[in-house]
């Protein structure tokens, strides 16, 4: 059995939705998941003015070293321009121990992201993930096409090759579709099941 942590900042509760999307996918192919949000970094007069939401059901994650606890490690955030917002650079900046320890190499990692649009910017922040878990030398797992929710043009849909991602509405109104938190799901179980066929 694989043990998976969904790892995610959520500013008004889209990607702590798909967190728990991702980890009912391990969850249902038989493995482990754990969900933890990075610290918010933001000023407490911003968090409060612009109304962000935090889901109290997910604790913050202890310290870099819990994420070496786990076989594989899918992290989730919001675009910002096209790259990851700040409060999860600023705890991936603090993860240079897992990096130079080598605790992360060959552990399977995988990305979800939001945007206020189709084209908002979510893939070059699924690819500043897993840059990152690049070069903490993990092993990528993306939504493949074996999920066909992500194709098709019937209705607005996020998902790409890159990993899933969902489409909040320029108000943010909008929330995860079915198709979205399904292909969540797919990812996680796609994530666990390769981690416990590379056993860790």
């Amino acid at each position: 059995m694989a043990r998976i942590l969904v790892l995610y900042y959520s500013s008004y509760g889209h990607n702590s939705q798909m967190a728990e999307a991702v980890a009912a996918g391990v969850r249902e192919a038989g493995h482990e998941a754990d969900i933890r949000c990075v610290p918010e970094t933001a000023p407490e007069e911003i968090v409060k003015n612009f109304g962000f939401s935090v889901n109290e059901d997910h604790a913050v994650i202890e310290s870099p070293d819990a994420v070496a606890a786990y076989d594989g490690v899918v992290l989730g955030a919001p675009t910002r321009f096209g790259r990851m917002p700040s409060q999860m650079a600023a705890f991936l900046d603090t993860c240079g121990g897992l990096w130079a320890s080598g605790a992360m190499i060959g552990k399977v990692g995988a990305a979800f992201s939001s945007s206020n649009s189709q084209h908002g910017g979510t893939v070059p922040t699924l690819f500043d993930l897993i840059t990152n878990m690049l070069h903490f030398g993990m092993t990528i797992v993306g939504l493949d096409y074996g999920f066909s929710g992500q194709n098709g043009i019937e209705e607005v849909k996020g998902g790409s090759p890159y990993g899933a991602t969902t489409i909040a509405g320029p108000d943010g109104s909008r929330q995860p579709s079915k198709d979205e938190l399904d292909g969540a799901k797919y990812l996680g179980a796609r994530v666990a099941n390769t981690a416990a066929k590379l056993g860790g």
